[in-house]
C-alpha cells in the first residue's frame, strides 16, 4: 500500500495516558490536582508578593514575577485537558486543540528558557559590576529583555508546530502520552520526519540549557 492510500484525514488524536484502571485514574487525578493547585497558589503568591511590596520592585523580583506567570501557563496548558482524561472513557483532543497544546506547550518553555538567560545575565550583573548594575539594568533594559523572551519563544514554537504538523498521519491515531508533544507525535507520521527530528533535538538542547541556568 503507497503512503497516499495508507494516509488517512485526522480529525482527533487519542491519549494512551498512565493506566486504563480506575482505581489508579482516580488516584493520579487527585495527585495531578493536588500538584496543579500547589504550583497556581505558589507562583500566584510570588507574583501578589512582589507586586505589594515596594522592596521588592527590582530588577530580580521583576523577572522572578514574570517566571511565575510562565509557570502558571505552562501548567495550565497541559494539566487541566490531563486531568479531564483520567475520568473521560475516551481520551480524545481534535486536531485543531492538540496543535494549540503543542503551540503553547513550546512556546512558554522555550520563553522561559530565554527568561532564564536573562535572570542570570542579571546576576552576573549584580555581581560582577554592582556599582553600574542600577544603570544597566533600568526599566529601559529590562522590559526590552522580558518582551523579547516572549517573541521568541512564540516565533520559535511556531516554526516546529507547523512542521509537525505539516506531516502526514497515518495507521493508528494513538498518542503514547497524555498530552500532544512532539515525539509522540512523529512516532504516528508516515512521512519523512529527519527535520522534524533535527529540530526537535535542538528545542532538547534549549531546554536543558535553560535548566542549567535555573541551576545557576
Amino acid at each position: 500500500m503507497d503512503e497516499a492510500n495508507s494516509t488517512t484525514v485526522v480529525s482527533e488524536f487519542i491519549f494512551v495516558g498512565f493506566t486504563d484502571n480506575p482505581t489508579l485514574q482516580v488516584i493520579i487525578f487527585v495527585l495531578f490536582l493536588a500538584i496543579y493547585i500547589s504550583t497556581l497558589a505558589g507562583n500566584f503568591g510570588m507574583i501578589v508578593l512582589i507586586g505589594v511590596s515596594p522592596k521588592l520592585h527590582t530588577p530580580m523580583y521583576y523577572f522572578l514575577s514574570n517566571l511565575s506567570f510562565l509557570d502558571i501557563c505552562y501548567s495550565s496548558v497541559v494539566a487541566p485537558k490531563t486531568r479531564a482524561s483520567f475520568l473521560e472513557e475516551k481520551r480524545a483532543i481534535s486536531l485543531a486543540g492538540c496543535a494549540a497544546q503543542l503551540y503553547f506547550f513550546i512556546a512558554l518553555g522555550t520563553t522561559e528558557c530565554f527568561l532564564l538567560a536573562v535572570m542570570a545575565y542579571d546576576r552576573y550583573l549584580a555581581i560582577c559590576n554592582p556599582l553600574l548594575y542600577p544603570v544597566i539594568m533600568s526599566p529601559r533594559v529590562c522590559v526590552p529583555l522580558v518582551f523579547g523572551s516572549y517573541i521568541t519563544g512564540l516565533l520559535h514554537s511556531m516554526v516546529h508546530t507547523d512542521f509537525t504538523f505539516r506531516l502526514s498521519f497515518c495507521g493508528s491515531h494513538e498518542i503514547n502520552h497524555f498530552y500532544c508533544d512532539i515525539t509522540p507525535l512523529l512516532a504516528l507520521s508516515c512521512s519523512d520526519t529527519h527535520l522534524n527530528e533535527f529540530l526537535g533535538l535542538v528545542r532538547e538542547q534549549e531546554f536543558c540549557l535553560g535548566k542549567h541556568f535555573k541551576v545557576l
